[in-house]
């Protein structure tokens, strides 16, 4: 009750911030969304036309415009980046924590890019992240962070947070560090808290510190943190000195994206489509899947128009063409997105290919034998109704297309569940992402497996006898 009440507030306020800014009233809408937290307030921007969200974002108090430009999607941030001159870019990208105002500048203009970065307070960390891959650790870490020495009393380390504060605003653990830089462990805040002030770090410390390298996958970075129920996770170079920080606010986003893309994926689309994106941007994206498709359902329909001749001597045939394609398609489906899924979250490594094939074939057997039955009682049913009993007892034809959509069924599952487990479990073996292998793509191949079977199998088992 409370996500509905919350959603038809933010319509009424979208509407009503509309209206404001559509009279020319900017003081009155910035009136309105004063005190809003940056998350919601950024919600609300999106859900603006292009020109209202242009309107609202400009006359927005620096520290807050910065804020909801770290949480906007990047296709509008990078929109609203064109008309933001060099000096408001500056005071905006200064607002915001290193990591951040590294993926801002990602999105900027490389003209613009080129005369704001030197002018930033910490120009030299934001060129530094930016050197790094945009999905890996050092792309999603953080600079700011707190490191002492193991000599360092209690006390000190304390006073070293203080020093701190402005800088690091979300603070979990204070890293430590010997003199060439290299991590040695880390204190909880409420470890530091509670432990006697003169006593060392080096003796209230944990020793058991986790951390990666900068050029670790994101998606991995964010198993290694679930895993280990981490909040901050430290990010080192190859000797193990220590260079920044993920917290765990950057592994959910990470989260969410490797979610959203790897769904978009699923259902055909690149995996970077924004809801703000333009008509252009998302026709790019989805083109080139639909244009793939229409190549299967070609094929498909070559395999249907090879044997033309075999349904023009029984058409019933026909019939079975839309169930042997759905099967076969589903099985392929729910074999993938559960290999798949299991890949993302690190239950399923592209390693044991044998042992989770082999699994999938007996499900697949125990389902194919029991839609192979099922569709065999089927045709004996519609049989039986539209023939003589003691005809019926004679005829084996019923029987023999009874036996040809039951066998096919079986086979088509069968394949269509292997396909769908080797295939992404390939691409992961080769660094590609399997998400690409579900969808359109096991669908369409799976359909002309699935028809080659079945139509080879009625040439066979029950053409001979009619």
């Amino acid at each position: 009750m409370m996500s509905e009440w919350a959603n038809d507030a933010e319509r009424a306020l979208v509407e009503e911030l509309a209206d404001l800014l559509d009279q020319s009233r900017l003081d009155a809408a910035l009136t309105r969304v004063a005190g809003l937290h940056h998350a919601d307030l950024a919600r609300i921007i999106s859900n603006l036309s292009r020109s209202d969200t242009e309107k609202l974002f400009v006359a927005l108090e620096a520290p807050i415009a910065a804020q909801v430009l770290s949480e906007l999607d990047d296709a509008l941030c990078e929109d609203l980046l064109e008309d933001v001159g060099p000096e408001r870019l500056r005071n905006l990208l200064n607002a915001l924590s290193s990591d951040d105002a590294a993926d801002v500048a990602a999105l900027m203009p490389p003209e613009m890019a080129s005369k704001v970065l030197p002018q930033l307070e910490n120009a030299d960390i934001i060129r530094g992240l930016l050197a790094y891959g945009d999905e890996t650790a050092g792309g999603i870490m953080a600079k700011e962070l707190v490191a002492v020495a193991p000599d360092w009393t209690v006390s000190e380390a304390i006073e070293e947070v203080r020093r701190n504060r402005k800088m690091v605003e979300e603070l979990y653990v204070i890293f430590v560090v010997d003199t060439a830089g290299s991590l040695r462990g880390f204190v909880s805040i409420m470890r530091l808290l509670l432990a006697p002030s003169d006593a060392p770090i080096g003796e209230v410390m944990n020793r058991d510190v986790q951390s990666v390298t900068t050029d670790m996958d994101q998606e991995e970075v964010v198993r290694i943190m679930e895993r280990y129920d981490l909040i901050s996770l430290a990010v080192v170079d190859e000797e193990g000195r220590l260079l920044g920080r993920v917290t765990i606010d950057d592994a959910i986003d990470v989260i969410r994206d490797e979610a959203e893309e790897d769904y978009q994926r699923l259902s055909g689309i690149t995996g970077d489509e924004e809801p703000t994106d333009t008509v252009g941007r998302i026709t790019r994206g989805r083109l080139p899947w639909l244009l793939l498709g229409m190549v299967g359902a070609a094929f498909a329909g070559f395999v249907i128009g090879y044997f033309d001749e075999t349904i023009r001597q029984v058409s019933m045939l026909a019939a079975f063409i839309p169930v042997v394609m759905a099967m076969a398609g589903n099985a392929g489906i729910q074999s993938s997105a559960i290999v798949v899924q299991g890949l993302a979250s690190g239950d399923v490594w592209s390693t044991n290919i044998l042992r989770r094939l082999g699994k999938e074939v007996v499900v697949a057997t125990i389902n194919g034998v029991a839609l192979g039955a099922a569709i065999m009682v089927v045709v004996m049913v519609v049989f039986a109704a539209g023939a003589d009993l003691l005809a019926l007892s004679t005829d084996t034809r019923p029987l023999r297309l009874a036996a040809t959509a039951g066998l096919s069924l079986f086979i088509v599952i069968l394949l269509a569940a292997a396909t769908g487990t080797t295939i992404p479990l390939l691409l992961d073996r080769f660094g590609i992402d399997p998400a690409l292998a579900t969808g359109p793509f096991i669908t369409t191949s799976n359909d002309i497996i699935g028809l080659v079977v079945f139509f080879a199998l009625a040439a066979t088992l029950y053409l001979p006898y009619i």
